[in-house]
């Protein structure tokens, strides 16, 4: 579902830049006051594994569309909503910046659509409320397909609803409205299901990795360590970034294919400044375009850079966490706590 920058104006766009950033600004405090340093190597490790899971499209049955995990509920349930969604921007500017996936200009709508409402909506609403009196196989995947089905329809929503702001005539609203909604209908469904996969294997491996359960004191005991753990997912973001992805449908994704079925094509063209800029900028850092060796079809290309993108996703994550200095607070309280 990313968005290229044609489907928005330049005063939509700045405005989802400005919602956006304020959502990080409250994450970044939220996190701070939270300070939980052992999550950081599980917000590494799971950024990863969605950069490296969202590039396994899977086909939609019958329909020539194909869809990807989002993964902002998955990282929600695990990071909770703030350090979730901090996650998520950093696999979404990873995928801008170095792989020209999404528009620079239309960002800020795409960490809307994507994180927020799977974090925020997903976390608060749904996963937290079901999991008050604690986790169990059936509640885990319930919580996860409800949050994916609804967080992707709000997403979709609020693609059709930027467009129309946009004035993006080749795409009227009713129609567009009535080609995504259903297609991304579809992709939540699976997704949830891959979602409840990678949660029911964390409450089996290790329970108290899960975020905003309750109960936890009666809590079984996990069956793997919490580095093995780590370790488990790290290899399966690896697998999946570098093996996997070879074998992703080639179909066009939900966004990509309604634009196709209402406008007729994929691409629309824009023209200003803030577009020229914003892709001038791309060209400049996106070294490995659509996840591929510039001007090249090698398989080669898509394996290195599943491999690559992952691992700038854990440095640029786990940097964050210490440029921000999302601990520092637990730090200060430890030192001051320390035998003199």
């Amino acid at each position: 579902m990313h968005m290229a920058d044609a489907l928005v104006a330049p005063a939509v766009a700045g405005t989802m830049y400005v919602l956006s950033t304020a959502a990080a600004g409250v994450s970044v405090n939220e996190v701070r006051k939270e300070s939980a340093p052992e999550k950081i190597p599980v917000m590494g490790v799971m950024g990863a594994f969605v950069f490296a899971t969202q590039m396994l499209n899977f086909t939609i049955p019958g329909t020539g569309s194909s869809g990807h995990l989002c993964g902002g509920m998955m990282l929600s349930a695990l990071l909770g909503p703030f350090a979730g969604f901090l996650t998520m921007i950093g696999v979404l500017l990873v995928q801008c910046l170095l792989f020209a996936d999404g528009g620079l200009l239309a960002l800020g709508c795409n960490v809307w659509n994507m994180a927020f409402y799977g974090c925020f909506i997903g976390a608060l609403l749904i996963w937290r409320p079901m999991m008050k009196k604690g986790a169990t196989r059936g509640k885990i995947i319930a919580a996860s397909i409800v949050g994916c089905v609804l967080t992707l329809q709000l997403g979709a929503f609020s693609v059709c609803i930027e467009t129309l702001l946009s004035g993006v005539t080749e795409l009227p609203f009713s129609l567009f409205l009535a080609t995504m909604q259903p297609i991304h209908l579809a992709i939540g469904l699976v997704e949830g299901l891959i979602t409840a996969a990678v949660l029911v294997f964390v409450h089996e491996a290790r329970p108290e990795l899960l975020w905003g359960v309750g109960d936890k004191t009666d809590a079984k005991e996990g069956k793997l360590s919490f580095k093995t753990t780590i370790i488990v997912l790290a290899v399966c973001a690896a697998v999946a970034g570098g093996a996997i992805s070879l074998v992703a449908s080639a179909f066009p994704d939900g966004l990509e294919w309604s634009m196709e079925k209402v406008a007729g094509t994929t691409e629309l063209e824009a023209e200003g400044g803030a577009y020229d800029a914003a892709a001038g900028i791309q060209e400049t850092t996106s070294l490995l375009p659509d996840y591929a060796f510039k001007d090249s079809e090698s398989a080669v290309g898509t394996s290195f850079s599943g491999i690559v993108g992952s691992l700038v996703v854990v440095g640029i994550t786990v940097g964050a966490c210490y440029a921000f200095r999302f601990f520092k607070k637990k730090e200060k309280i430890s030192e001051a706590n320390a035998p003199s």
